[in-house]
């Protein structure tokens, strides 16, 4: 027998809609599930079977996670209620619906709650998307932990789920950037009995259905998507064999991690011939290191004299302790690296870590949902608003109860989940995982009519078709073998990948069928496009300029320079001009002003000084101003996290070695993050005498001079340390400002509201001004088009679709992703 048996891809699990529904079903639907006794009376409801605890307004809607699992085991019979923003000072909120016959489901909320608190400086955030009025401390610190131990104290003996974005990312011990420490598991802090992770839906209705069979919560352990705790000792766990990777020099047998430093020519060979066998020799494994050690099981031996693996099934690799990682930055860059290769629901392992005396165990990825299960979950009875109690005195939810995230998301569509993009700073992929599932054409068009039919306020535009990204709809591996057996880390770095499927004709064919509908006037495209994907099809980039940018299109880039792109798995910038040239041919063949506008982040892992340096000149040759950065914010369970921790790089091999293993530049301190992001705002006079220290320390005094190539002037005005942008609300109020030199003035820091319609020449364009208004096709001819909308930080803006990635445990969308802070394109 080889040591590498063929990998199949994994049986597919029960449908969601081949349950016996619970006979609770009997009821009906709750036209919103209840909040309170009276709407459970009203119902006929004597309790409820299940509670969802989240740290979100209650939207009914499937871009909110709350909703989209209420919804989804209400199908399946059960009543569920919902507790939305309850006041943590004490358990008596927690008991408003009364006990639930089955269990809790705890979450924080679309995002982490940490995140959605702090911003990357760590400064508290006065607003929150997901509250009514858009009000900051709706939720507590650490929400996930709070809720759990409130809702024990109301009810000790029912048992508690804990899910969603925040969840999911801490299901193992990880580096906590607002303590700046490793943390335990959440499973561990909050003494949860079960913790879902990923898109919940196929867990969460298995283990209501076995709950309400009687099943006791300890015995259900083999549920994937989930992960639970165990004595060490626990006799259950003598059935399963346990590689040993706990040691960073002997890291045990792990199948391999391609490089994603490799071309697709170099790896096309023995790709294709042993990607099935998962036969590929692993990066990580040197000639002479010491193979696994089967602990609870004695490894056997093949009649050739090979090792004979395993079943994957029967198989848990086992990661260095919490007690190890915590006070070892090298050890934990080995298991998150560990831990990113068992993602592959057709592969993974299950993985166990020791927390003192206990291990938390954490099963395989779920399997992802068919497209008729997609359809199943998107098409339930949603009621497409805000619960009535947010309605103001007029019943309507525009006024002073406006709820943010639900007005950004309001009129878009989701049309997909997952990501196979791979980025290191995003958490999309750990949570949502790299395999995309699609909704049918036919399910979305049935969505965009009643959003047409019922929705209030519908002026005939759809915000956006997407998902975490705009342009993977039903792309993905061409080989059901080769997806199951691939552990790449992504399928389109550092080239798109020679097995990868990157046909959009799906997607072009939506859109036109979209644009067709009887009261559709246009449909724009706000989530994030991959454009690297997107040059793969010239007929999408025609079909998207031509009728779905609404004036301008932001993606990001991220950076110019190799170093940093290669620590964020990005594509070069070329791949950029490419795009943008056929960006701006479609825009003039279709007579169009359209503008690209490029995002980039600061301090990220791997950015030296001198890399930002080269992307501010870049920016100024190409005329750009950056209104906002984005500096790195390191998310939990995130691979650029791990770099920012520990130093080393996990997509390569770890050693202890710095001649054997690659060493991270990592941006700490405040004054080299402030750096990093005064040479994006190079054109921000507060920022010239930094900036000028730096390059005289880079040897650049090149740069400071005051002609056009010169990127800082000589000159320095008298400023109040302040900057007012265009979007007002975004910076610090400016006070009065005098100049001992040229007046600012002049310069594009600051736009009327009487902007023209077409930039004037020579005029700078920076991100979000000096740009021509939106056409979101609601504004009839020869009319002046409104100002755009505005917000602080973090707040979601017109037009621009969130990301799935963070979401409570499944199918919403969110103004704000749980790696960034806010919402950026791709």
């Amino acid at each position: 027998m080889s040591a590498h048996p063929t990998i199949t891809p994994p049986k597919p699990q029960k449908a969601l809609t081949a349950y016996r529904p619970f006979w609770a079903k009997r009821f009906g639907v709750a036209p919103f599930l209840p909040m309170s006794r009276a709407e459970m009376e009203q119902l006929g409801w004597d309790s409820c079977d299940i509670i969802i605890v989240t740290g979100d307004a209650y939207v009914d809607h499937p871009s909110f996670g709350m909703a989209v699992i209420g919804r989804t085991l209400e199908a399946q019979g059960f009543r569920v209620g919902i507790i939305a923003q309850p006041d943590w000072q004490s358990a008596d909120p927690f008991k408003v619906l009364g006990k639930p016959n089955l269990f809790f489901g705890i979450a924080a909320g679309n995002m982490d709650s940490m995140i959605n608190r702090y911003t990357a400086d760590r400064k508290i955030r006065s607003d929150d998307a997901y509250t009514p009025g858009g009000l900051g401390g709706a939720r507590p610190d650490r929400a996930t932990l709070v809720y759990t131990q409130r809702c024990k104290e109301a009810w000790n003996d029912v048992p508690i789920v804990i899910g969603g974005i925040e969840a999911s990312l801490r299901r193992i011990a990880h580096y906590d950037y607002w303590q700046d420490k490793v943390r335990r598991s959440v499973l561990v802090d909050s003494k949860a009995d079960l913790l879902v992770y990923g898109n919940a839906e196929r867990a969460i209705v298995e283990i209501a259905h076995r709950l309400a069979a009687r099943q006791p919560v300890e015995s259900i352990t083999d549920v994937r998507g989930t992960a639970f705790m165990r004595r060490t000792d626990d006799p259950t766990s003598s059935e399963w064999f346990e590689l040993d990777s706990s040691n960073v020099d002997q890291p045990g047998r792990i199948d391999t991690l391609i490089s994603p430093y490799q071309t697709i020519e170099e790896t096309a060979e023995s790709k294709a011939a042993s990607c099935v066998t998962g036969q590929v020799k692993a990066p990580g494994l040197e000639d002479g290191a010491k193979p696994i050690a089967i602990v609870r099981k004695p490894q056997a031996t093949a009649p050739s004299g090979k090792i004979q693996m395993p079943p994957r099934e029967r198989t848990v690799i086992r990661l260095p302790a919490y007690e190890q990682v915590k006070s070892d930055p090298v050890l934990y860059a080995h298991a998150n690296r560990v831990l990113h290769l068992e993602t592959n629901p057709g592969n993974a392992r299950a993985l166990v870590q020791r927390h003192g005396d206990r291990d938390v165990w954490i099963n395989p990825p779920p399997i992802p949902l068919s497209t008729p299960e997609m359809d199943h979950v998107f098409d339930l009875n949603y009621a497409r608003a805000p619960h009535p109690r947010y309605s103001d005195e007029h019943g309507s939810h525009d006024g002073a109860t406006k709820i943010p995230a639900w007005e950004m998301i309001r009129f878009s569509v989701n049309i997909m989940r997952g990501c196979f993009g791979g980025c290191t700073f995003c958490s999309i992929t750990e949570h949502e995982g790299r395999i995309i599932q699609s909704r049918s054409e036919d399910s979305v068009i049935r969505e965009i009519e009643e959003m047409r039919d019922k929705v209030k306020g519908f002026t005939g535009v759809v915000s956006d078709l997407g998902g975490p990204t705009a342009n993977m709809y039903r792309i993905g591996c061409k080989s059901p073998e080769i997806e199951a057996a691939c552990r790449k880390p992504s399928c389109v770095y550092p080239g798109i990948c020679q097995n990868l499927n990157t046909d959009h004709g799906p997607l072009i064919q939506m859109y036109r069928r979209a644009r067709a509908l009887r009261g559709v006037k246009k449909i724009l495209i706000g989530s994030g496009l991959r454009y690297d994907l997107a040059i793969k099809s010239p007929e999408y980039v025609k079909e998207l300029v031509t009728h779905h940018v609404g004036g301008y299109l932001k993606i990001a880039p991220e950076h110019t320079e190799g170093g940093p792109l290669s620590k964020m798995m990005k594509p070069g910038i070329g791949t950029y001009d490419k795009f943008k040239q056929m960006f701006e041919k479609a825009s003039e063949e279709a007579g169009k002003k359209q503008y690209l506008i490029p995002y980039f982040i600061a301090a990220h892992p791997g950015t030296s000084d001198e890399d930002m340096m080269n992307l501010a000149v870049w920016l100024k040759k190409n005329g750009f101003r950056a209104d906002q950065v984005q500096t790195f914010y390191p998310s939990p369970m995130a691979t650029a996290t791990a770099m920012y921790h520990s130093g080393k790089n996990p997509l390569k091999k770890i050693t202890r070695s710095a001649e054997t293993s690659e060493t991270v530049d990592i941006v700490r301190g405040e004054r080299r993050r402030r750096l990093h992001k005064a040479f994006l705002r190079y054109h921000d006079a507060n920022n010239w005498p930094m900036l000028r220290e730096a390059l005289k320390t880079l040897g650049r005094e090149d740069l400071i001079g005051n002609g056009k190539h010169h990127l800082i002037p000589t000159y320095q005005p008298v400023t109040d340390g302040s900057y007012e942008s265009a979007r007002r609300k975004n910076s610090t109020p400016t006070g009065v400002r005098t100049s001992v030199a040229k007046p600012l003035a002049k310069q594009v820091l600051k736009h009327p509201a009487s902007s023209p319609q077409t930039p004037r020449q020579g005029q700078v364009l920076t991100q979000h001004t000096g740009l021509p208004p939106r056409d979101n096709g609601s504004r009839p001819a020869g009319k002046a088009a409104p100002q755009r909308a505005s917000g602080k930080p973090g707040s979601p803006q017109p037009a621009r679709s969130p990301a799935p990635g963070t979401r409570m445990t499944a199918g919403g969308k969110a103004p704000v992703t749980a790696s960034r802070g806010v919402k950026r394109p791709r």
